[in-house]
């Protein structure tokens, strides 16, 4: 499952929604259940570099190979970090990987 996504390029676990609860501050379980369908909703939210920075950073790769990764230097990387981070709080971003945002009552 999510085998050939930017996610398992820098991670050996499909562990993004436990690391997406921690971030955007929610419960797992009001999560969607369905893990293909969570992704693409955070691949929706998210642009491509911001994606690759969420999958590079919880994969623990140090500042240095996420610079290099993302052809950033440190304060566009403090920046971009800030901005991602920031955005997966947001009440519009966050709402959206709830399983009520499908249009199910849970």
């Amino acid at each position: 499952m999510l085998l050939n996504t930017v996610w398992r390029q820098y991670n050996k676990e499909n562990n993004f929604r436990e690391l997406l609860a921690r971030f955007c501050k929610m419960e797992i379980e009001s999560l969607i259940e369905d893990d293909k369908v969570l992704y693409a909703t955070l691949k929706s939210k998210l642009t491509k570099k911001e994606l690759r920075l969420f999958a590079m950073d919880s994969a623990q790769m140090s500042n240095e190979e996420l610079k290099i990764g993302l052809e950033l230097d440190d304060e566009e990387l403090e920046k971009a970090k800030y901005k991602l981070y920031k955005k997966l709080k947001q009440d519009k971003v966050r709402l959206s990987f709830r399983e009520s945002a499908l249009g199910f009552d849970t």
